[in-house]
């Protein structure tokens, strides 16, 4: 049985340099968690990012693939201008806003687009290195749209899976893109998409009989006499780490830090990564009426937001970070007293 090559814009470990030394460390990112019980099977390559800008052909760039090899990663090597224009603008400023219907938000241009294939040419050239044949190559999320063409049209016979992990878009907001014709011809290389939940399938499956009239039969699409399967597999969480954390030490000690500061007061927990479609200015919103029509709860409960720092080089992102921040001065000035910061 061939190996499972596990492809996507970042790999699960970063390049850390510190001083002289590289390091590396352990990412936080969705898919890198998602993914990591898979990551486990003997059988497991990961191609990816390292996080770090480096050139291949010097020292640190050898040292760089050698250590990461040593845990079954393999680097691909992108500019700073390709992560400005690729991750940055194509993939952040583009696609993730279509995506979760901030048209406002979104921006057409064709330096991003040119970025986004050239970034997935790369990809494929890093994968076909890698690639032998029997293996099944499992590509991720919405960086690498047309990897699995790019990947077909050099292997025909070769294994693709991609997995969507964010929404796809209706058909009414997806026909914006100017360049949906090629996304579209680039996922359907795959033999197997797959989406969290099955309304997503429905929006693909509506958008390609919309571009190119094919219809379907139980999600299975029939494409130049080879079969494309279109379903919906939702992710779940490691039950196992989340059951077991409230006995791990630095969670016990965390646990006190916080009931020394809030008392017996009821605590409104909220955890997510400071995005705009997270609808965080939404909750602090909420918040504030419900301390509003219900007076009898001021001093008696207190709302944790953590909203972990992202994207911060996009500007709507920066935006979010400022009014979050008066939203939440707001609600300290208008309700707080010297005992309680709600």
């Amino acid at each position: 049985m061939g190996r499972l090559i596990l492809v996507s814009n970042r790999l699960p470990v970063n390049i850390v340099r510190e001083k002289d030394k590289i390091l590396l460390k352990q990412s936080v990112g969705g898919v890198a968690t998602g993914l990591s019980s898979v990551r486990k099977r003997k059988e497991c390559v990961w191609l990816g990012w390292p996080g770090a800008v480096y050139r291949k052909d010097t020292h640190e760039g050898k040292i760089i693939r050698k250590e990461l090899k040593k845990n079954s990663c393999y680097p691909v090597s992108l500019s700073s201008k390709d992560i400005e224009n690729f991750y940055y603008g194509f993939s952040n400023k583009t696609i993730w806003p279509l995506f979760h219907y901030f048209t406002q938000y979104t921006v057409f241009d064709k330096k991003f687009w040119n970025s986004y294939r050239k970034v997935n040419e790369i990809f494929k050239n890093e994968v076909l290195k890698v690639y032998k044949k029997g293996d099944t190559v499992w590509i991720h999320d919405y960086h690498l749209m047309l990897l699995p063409k790019l990947l077909r049209d050099e292997s025909p016979s070769m294994n693709i899976g991609i997995f969507i992990h964010i929404p796809f878009p209706s058909w009414e907001i997806f026909r914006l893109l100017p360049w949906r014709r090629e996304i579209l011809e680039g996922i359907l290389g795959a033999d197997l998409i797959g989406f969290h939940i099955y309304d997503y399938v429905l929006h693909f499956l509506e958008s390609v009989n919309r571009v190119f009239g094919y219809t379907h039969e139980f999600g299975k699409l029939i494409l130049n006499e080879r079969i494309v399967k279109v379903d919906a597999f939702p992710m779940g969480i490691d039950y196992k780490k989340y059951h077991d954390a409230p006995l791990l030490p630095e969670v016990q000690k965390e646990v006190k830090r916080i009931k020394d500061r809030v008392g017996t007061r009821k605590i409104i927990l909220s955890i997510d990564r400071l995005d705009y479609t997270k609808g965080i200015p939404e909750r602090l919103i909420a918040y504030d009426l419900f301390l509003e029509e219900n007076p009898e709860f001021r001093g008696k409960v207190v709302l944790i937001l953590v909203a972990v720092p992202s994207r911060t080089k996009v500007e709507h992102y920066r935006i979010l970070k400022r009014r979050v921040d008066e939203l939440v001065g707001r609600i300290n000035a208008k309700y707080g007293s010297i005992s309680w910061i709600p």
